[in-house]
């Protein structure tokens, strides 16, 4: 099964993955006909109801796979309004090749003939909410109509994900689908078909710039970062990353002996400084305090260091915590055997995640099973970097393969820690852990022809917006 919204995601990253949604169409357009020809023999009159979105492209595609049917093409709008460049590429191939097509633009007009079968490809997975016009009277002259009627990826003013209707939608016979079967189709009175169309799996294991959606659009909060005391860049550039995915406040707890070194780096950020020079349990219960009455996300981890004091602190606070936290670098080691109710996203390297009991190796691909057992184990999302980064919550696992080698320069991984914070909310740990590795990795990318072997953590702050919000088509 899947849903609505991931299938898109799943589409655009096979075209990420190098298989072009227009070949696609051809292949949905292909399962289309071959429908067609399961229901009714050559020559049996066939009518065609289009939308203009990409489901009405996959129909016009099967038109030119019957030949040896008598079909007429009805498009619901004017031609010039066709919503994406594949679907118009293949109208206008009807168009030269003089098939008998019809622009509907009032639906008072909608003249369907007597026939045999009506493909319904008006409105695909995507689309929610009761039908307009044309489209609402379309589907009611459809369901009077005494042909079989093929739906195309789910019929028209029915919910792919929950099968009801907030209005007029057509009563199908029968709907082929593409890729997977869609939740919504379980309940409807009709043979659904699904139609393998060539996406490869790895658009469905490997995160790409489909996962974005998951994220985009809903981006906003307070993000709280638990840093500093021995070091100082750390805190700053994982405050800095989150603002720049769009968190709208970034404070950083630090001690009061650096909390003016970290507030120089960067004006955005808020600091507020404890006394002492390091994290000690004497302050957790002042900081899950500010935490928890803001409902702000916590990074816990960059440049804390590694006292024995500042680990307990670390356990204490995640015990005490009940909200959202990355835990980065130096908290990793309060996780194992961690009693709490907090909903954690832990960021371990290479190094750190064998200390956590993961596996030990220069190839993390080769140890996905071994990640999401620890998962599992720990009972929390683990984002695993490396040349390729693996992200399991023990019970789904995915791989991002953005990134290269010039970030193995130091403070990325707080950059990092700071993107997932910043999206931490949006979605779930596990959704937002991968799209926030995704994103890191890119806008290291967008600069490695650049800086190359030169690129520094903070120059990535500069490409992190892009990363996230802007042009994803490479």
């Amino acid at each position: 099964m899947i849903t609505a919204d991931r299938m898109a995601a799943v589409d655009r990253n096979a075209e990420y993955l190098g298989v072009p949604r227009k070949q696609l169409m051809e292949s949905s357009g292909n399962a289309i006909a071959r429908e067609v020809r399961e229901i009714a023999s050559p020559g049996a009159k066939t009518a065609v109801v289009a939308g203009r979105g990409n489901n009405g492209g996959d129909a016009f595609v099967a038109v030119r796979f019957l030949d040896d049917y008598d079909v007429s093409v009805h498009l619901l709008g004017r031609a010039e309004t066709i919503g994406t460049d594949i679907a118009r590429e293949n109208w206008d191939a009807l168009q030269q090749a003089e098939y008998d097509t019809t622009e509907v633009t009032d639906s008072r007009t909608l003249d369907l003939p007597d026939c045999d079968v009506i493909v319904d490809a008006m409105l695909g997975t995507g689309v929610t909410g009761a039908l307009r016009e044309p489209a609402a009277t379309a589907a009611e002259r459809i369901n009077k109509s005494d042909a079989t009627v093929l739906a195309v990826d789910v019929p028209s003013g029915v919910n792919a994900d929950t099968g009801n209707a907030a209005g007029t939608a057509v009563e199908a016979d029968r709907v082929v689908t593409f890729h997977d079967a869609k939740p919504g189709l379980d309940d409807l009175d009709a043979d659904v078909t699904v139609v393998d169309i060539g996406i490869p799996s790895a658009a469905e294991y490997v995160v790409g710039p489909g996962d974005l959606r998951t994220v985009r659009g809903d981006v906003g909060g307070r993000v709280f970062v638990i840093g500093g005391g021995p070091f100082t860049g750390a805190p700053a550039l994982a405050g800095q990353s989150a603002l720049r995915v769009g968190a709208e406040l970034s404070f950083v707890a630090a001690p009061d002996t650096v909390a003016g070194e970290i507030q120089g780096y960067a004006e955005d950020l808020i600091v507020q400084p404890y006394e002492g020079d390091r994290l000690v349990p004497e302050q957790v219960d002042g900081l899950v305090e500010t935490a928890e009455s803001y409902d702000d996300t916590v990074v816990l981890g960059p440049g804390l260091g590694n006292a024995d004091e500042t680990v307990e602190a670390a356990v204490q606070f995640l015990e005490s915590f009940s909200g959202r936290a990355v835990v980065d670098a130096d908290a990793l080691p309060a996780v194992p055997n961690l009693d709490t109710e907090a909903t954690l996203i832990c960021t371990p390297n290479r190094k750190e995640l064998a200390e956590l009991g993961g596996p030990e190796t220069d190839d993390l691909r080769d140890v996905t099973d071994e990640i999401e057992s620890l998962a599992d184990d720990l009972g929390h999302v683990v984002l695993a970097k490396g040349a390729t980064d693996v992200i399991s919550d023990g019970e789904r696992t995915r791989v991002v393969r953005t990134g290269n080698t010039g970030m193995k320069v130091g403070g990325t991984g707080d950059v990092l820690a700071g993107i997932v914070a910043g999206l931490f909310g949006t979605a779930d740990a596990f959704d937002t852990a991968c799209v926030g590795s995704y994103v890191n990795g890119r806008a290291g990318d967008l600069l490695y022809d650049e800086r190359g072997e030169g690129l520094l953590a903070s120059d990535m702050l500069e490409t992190v917006p892009t990363a996230m919000w802007g042009d994803d088509d490479e």
